[in-house]
């Protein structure tokens, strides 16, 4: 018999771990809601037309694609079957695939259900995507995004209201050293045109989005190989030297200076990001927290306006959310004009952040508050009254399910976190009483049924 295993890039969760998971869930729920976001949720698995050719070549080859049921060979491209021709071959045997992301298969869903929303309309969805990215530290052929999304506006108030759930979910969850890059693929576009490679925009920006890992010597190395002139790649680099200047008034105007002065989608995004960051600051967020990345690229091909991406200081992953302007995302399946902006957030990431740092809180532990010990048979009936009574009061409590040693059950308690155990044997029988003991220091109470209650309720 085969020892069990689990693919590569996937995990198992377990109790401490979805404790953890459904902690950082809820503050980003909470923070959803609060920004007036509106919750949905979509097929694990979408039609393989659905996903293809909206992520770029590099996201296709990502793709998780899933064999047609029964016999998938039955209606098999012979031709390409015999020639081993796998990129003719996947049409013939394969019609759906799982999701790749999240905003995809909300632009199908938005024009499905066009007839029954609201515009604009708010829309938050936490649910897990698949990648065949080789398995890595932070990265996970299946992983968790949260999303949140706002389509039918072209308000650049709506890329301030997701920068600002970006910082308030961030602190919430204690995620120390994060810091809010943005860029604008308007001009990155400018660029592009200035030096000539429009044509090139793809290969241009595919190779920038690489940067953080393997930093400008490799993306150099990248231009090259994709046949870009010896004049671009000295301009990239510039670019890249834009990076080390600390202060963003002279980063921006580094790159405008970069740009063609008629070039008016550029100019006008240059002008719209100050006043982005202005704005986010007049908010609340701590200027320290905001950088202008003009080399941020974020590969996707549906992004046309702000881009956004959070990295963490000295973290062991990369990028821990990102998203973006999109112009016409719903177009791609026939409804054209939907202009709308979405973020991100890498559950998964961040909890290798959290986990790193050792900034998960006590409250991120689940589990029963009070433990109900079994002295013998006969107190049962009484346990049952007393479990029944904290669980109306909304305080998480398990009964022990069989008589046992004491010390057994004292172990059991404290292995699980436990904070409370209640005990009752004869001497508290006759006289009516319950004995309460506070796991973490040792403290006992005799106590009523009702005072019982009242003492675990007032200790949160």
């Amino acid at each position: 018999m085969s020892k069990p295993s689990i693919p590569k890039g996937t995990r198992d969760f377990g109790p401490h771990v979805m404790a953890r998971r459904n902690w950082m869930f809820g503050i980003m729920r909470n923070a959803f809601e609060r920004h007036g976001f509106q919750p949905i949720e979509t097929p694990a698995m979408e039609n393989l037309s659905t996903l293809t050719g909206k992520y770029g070549e590099e996201g296709d080859q990502l793709i998780f694609r899933i064999l047609n049921n029964g016999d998938f060979l039955a209606k098999a491209d012979a031709d390409a079957l015999a020639s081993s021709d796998s990129k003719a071959l996947v049409p013939s045997i394969s019609k759906k695939a799982l999701r790749y992301d999240l905003t995809v298969p909300f632009a199908r869903f938005v024009v499905m259900s066009r007839n029954e929303l609201q515009f604009p309309f708010r829309r938050y969805q936490m649910q897990t995507v698949w990648r065949g990215d080789r398995p890595g530290k932070g990265r996970y052929q299946e992983f968790t995004q949260c999303d949140a999304d706002i389509i039918g506006s072209e308000s650049a108030l709506c890329e301030l209201d997701l920068m600002l759930i970006f910082d308030e979910v961030l602190t919430n969850l204690g995620v120390p050293g994060y810091r809010i890059a943005i860029n604008d693929r308007r001009l990155l576009n400018g660029l592009a045109r200035s030096w000539g490679v429009s044509k090139q925009l793809g290969d241009l920006t595919i190779a920038l989005d690489k940067w953080d890992k393997v930093g400008t010597s490799g993306v150099v190395k990248e231009l090259s190989d994709r046949g870009f002139a010896p004049t671009v790649i000295q301009s990239v680099e510039q670019l890249f030297e834009l990076l080390q200047q600390p202060e963003f008034s002279d980063r921006i105007e580094g790159l405008r200076a970069m740009l063609l002065a008629d070039d008016i989608e550029a100019q006008d995004a240059w002008v719209e990001l100050q006043l982005l960051f202005q704005r986010a600051e007049n908010c609340g967020i701590d200027p320290d927290r905001l950088v202008f990345d003009p080399a941020l690229a974020r590969g996707l091909d549906y992004y046309t306006g702000a881009i956004f991406e959070v990295r963490v200081d000295n973290a062991p992953v990369g990028s821990i959310c990102g998203g973006g302007r999109y112009a016409d995302l719903t177009g791609i399946f026939g409804w054209e004009g939907m202009s709308g902006v979405g973020i991100s957030f890498g559950a998964d990431r961040i909890y290798d952040v959290l986990e790193h740092f050792d900034c998960f809180p006590e409250e991120s532990r689940v589990g029963s508050k009070v433990m109900i010990l079994q002295m013998d048979a006969e107190g049962v009936d009484d346990a049952l009254i007393l479990q029944q009574a904290l669980r109306q009061a909304k305080v998480d409590t398990e009964l022990y399910p069989d008589p046992a040693k004491m010390k057994k059950q004292l172990k059991h308690a404290a292995d699980l976190g436990v904070q409370f155990v209640a005990m009752r044997g004869d001497q508290e029988r006759a006289a009516d009483v319950w004995t309460l003991r506070n796991m973490t220091t040792g403290d006992q109470l005799a106590c009523g049924v009702d005072e019982l209650v009242s003492h675990v309720v007032s200790s949160s």
